[in-house]
C-alpha cells in the first residue's frame, strides 16, 4: 500500500501546506512506528497487529487519533494479537495524534538550528522533529522505558533518521544545553532539571498533570522561566518512574465508600460532571489534585456522578430528572462537592475561570505558579 498518499491526506486534513509541519507529517510513515496497538473493544482493549490486516493498520495509523501502545507494563508489541486487557488499567505509552504533535511543536517555535529535546514514546514525534529541523543531531529523544527507546531508535534508523536517544526519567537530570524541551508526558510541577538543561532564552512546552493545560515558558536570566497557559488543550499521560504507575487505580475502598450515605445536602447548581468542562476540571485539579470522576446515566432520565480521592474523600450527586437539582452525599476528610461548588461560584460571578489566560512563573528550583488578577495557585 502507498503510505505516502495516506500521509499527505493526513497532513492536508489538519494543516495548511505553508505550515512548517505539513511536510514532516506528509513525509513520515507513521504506520512503521505503530505496528501493534491497543484498540477499544467490548470489555477491554484488544491488541491489534497491523501487518496481519494492512487495511485496518493504515486506517488507524493515518487517522488523526492517538494510538495506545502500552497498558500498564504490557506493550502491544509483546503480546499475542487479540489479547484483551480489561478496562481499569492505565495506558502508559502511545503515539500522539499528529495534529496535537504539530500544536505542541508550534508552541515551541522550533527554528532552524534549535537543539530540541523531546519525549520518545513510539518515536513518531521524534521523527517529525527530525524532519522539521533537517539535522538529526539537533534532536535528543528520551524515555524512561528502555524498550521504547531501543525500538524507536531502530524504527527511526529504518527511515534514515538518527537522533540522539537515551533512557532517562524526564523528571530527573536531562541532557543539557538545549534550546527547546517539548514533553508529551505531563508533569506537576515543572522539574527544576529542565531549567538547568535549557539554554538562556530557551523554551519549554508541556502539560500539567490531570488538567489538559498546555504550559509554555521561556527561560529568564535568573534561571527561572516565565510564560503563559495556552488557549489550546491537550491531555497526555503523566510521568512514570518505572514499568507502571504506583497508584494506577484508585483504592477500591474509596469507590465502595462513595455509595454510602455520608453527609446529605441539595446542590444549588444543576448536576455537574467535572470532565465535561475543561476549565472546571483544570481548576479543580490545580486546587485539589488527584480526584477521579465517574458518571452513570439512568433509564428514567436521571444521572449520577461520583468523585473520589485517594485520601478517602468522596462525593456522589444524583438526579431523577434532568432539570432537578441533585441530591449530594459526601464523606471523608474533605467535602469534594463543596470544593466544586466554590469553583462554580467563581465561574458564575466572573463569567470565566482565571486559569484561562493565566500567567506562569517558574523559579529556578521549579516552583511553578499560575496567576491571573487576584487568583493564583502554586503547584
Amino acid at each position: 500500500m502507498d503510505w505516502e498518499i495516506h500521509a499527505r491526506r493526513l497532513a492536508d486534513g489538519h494543516l495548511r501546506p505553508e505550515s512548517p509541519w505539513w511536510k514532516p507529517i506528509a513525509s513520515t510513515p507513521r504506520h512503521l512506528f505503530v505496528p501493534n496497538w491497543w484498540e477499544r473493544g467490548t470489555g477491554g482493549r484488544v491488541a491489534r497487529n497491523g501487518p496481519a490486516d494492512p487495511s485496518a493498520w493504515f486506517k488507524a495509523a493515518y487517522r488523526n487519533q492517538t494510538l495506545v501502545t502500552r497498558i500498564g507494563a504490557d506493550h502491544a508489541d509483546r503480546v499475542q494479537p487479540g489479547t484483551v486487557v480489561p478496562y481499569g488499567r492505565w495506558p502508559t505509552s502511545s503515539s500522539t495524534l499528529p495534529s496535537l504533535m504539530a500544536t505542541m511543536y508550534r508552541h515551541a517555535m522550533l527554528a532552524d538550528g534549535s537543539r530540541t529535546l523531546v519525549t520518545t514514546g513510539t518515536g513518531y514525534g521524534t521523527a517529525l522533529a527530525c524532519r522539521r529541523l533537517g539535522d538529526d543531531q539537533l534532536v535528543t529523544s528520551v524515555d524512561v522505558d528502555p524498550y521504547l527507546v531501543e525500538v524507536a531508535t531502530d524504527r527511526l534508523a529504518g527511515i534514515g533518521l538518527h537522533p540522539r536517544t537515551g533512557v532517562c526519567d524526564i523528571t530527573q537530570t536531562l541532557p543539557a544545553d538545549v534550546d527547546r524541551i517539548v514533553s508529551t508526558v505531563s508533569v506537576r510541577p515543572v522539574p527544576a532539571s529542565w531549567l538547568t538543561a535549557l539554554r538562556p532564552g530557551g523554551r519549554l512546552v508541556t502539560t500539567i498533570t490531570g488538567t489538559a493545560i498546555i504550559l509554555v515558558a521561556d527561560k529568564t536570566p535568573d534561571g527561572g522561566a516565565r510564560g503563559f497557559i495556552s488557549s489550546d488543550q491537550a491531555t497526555f499521560m503523566r510521568t512514570r518512574h518505572g514499568d507502571d504507575y504506583d497508584d494506577a487505580v484508585a483504592a477500591a475502598e474509596v469507590w465502595k465508600a462513595a455509595d454510602e450515605d455520608g453527609e446529605r445536602s441539595v446542590s444549588r447548581y444543576p448536576l455537574t460532571y467535572v470532565p465535561d468542562s475543561w476549565a472546571v476540571q483544570a481548576t479543580l485539579e490545580l486546587e485539589a489534585p488527584g480526584i477521579e470522576h465517574r458518571t452513570e446515566q439512568h433509564e428514567d432520565g436521571g444521572r449520577t456522578v461520583w468523585m473520589a480521592h485517594p485520601d478517602g474523600s468522596w462525593a456522589r450527586a444524583s438526579t431523577t430528572k434532568a432539570r432537578d437539582l441533585p441530591t449530594v452525599h459526601q464523606g471523608g476528610s474533605r467535602r469534594l462537592w463543596d470544593l466544586l461548588t466554590g469553583i462554580l461560584d467563581r465561574l458564575i460571578i466572573g463569567g470565566e475561570l482565571p486559569v484561562t489566560g493565566a500567567r506562569v512563573t517558574i523559579t529556578p528550583d521549579g516552583q511553578t505558579t499560575l496567576s491571573r488578577g487576584r487568583w493564583s495557585t502554586t503547584l
